[in-house]
């Protein structure tokens, strides 16, 4: 992803989860997404659909941190 769509999620995320916290990272070895954090934590990874130009994150979600 080229840094001014990072610029653009990193302000989305920030502005709708309400979290200054959230930080929308390029991905050392893929350009094809970015990767999304609070703080140090991962939280998921934001791809982009090249066909239409939507943005789809994905989040997975351990039964270990449900516990």
């Amino acid at each position: 992803m080229k840094p001014d769509e990072i610029r653009k999620l990193d302000a989305y995320f920030k502005s709708v989860f309400q979290n200054p916290k959230l930080q929308v990272k390029a991905r050392p070895r893929k350009e094809d997404s970015a990767e999304v954090y609070i703080g140090d934590e991962f939280l998921g990874i934001v791809f982009k659909d090249e066909d239409d130009g939507d943005y789809n994150f994905s989040m997975a979600i351990l039964d270990i941190d449900l516990g």
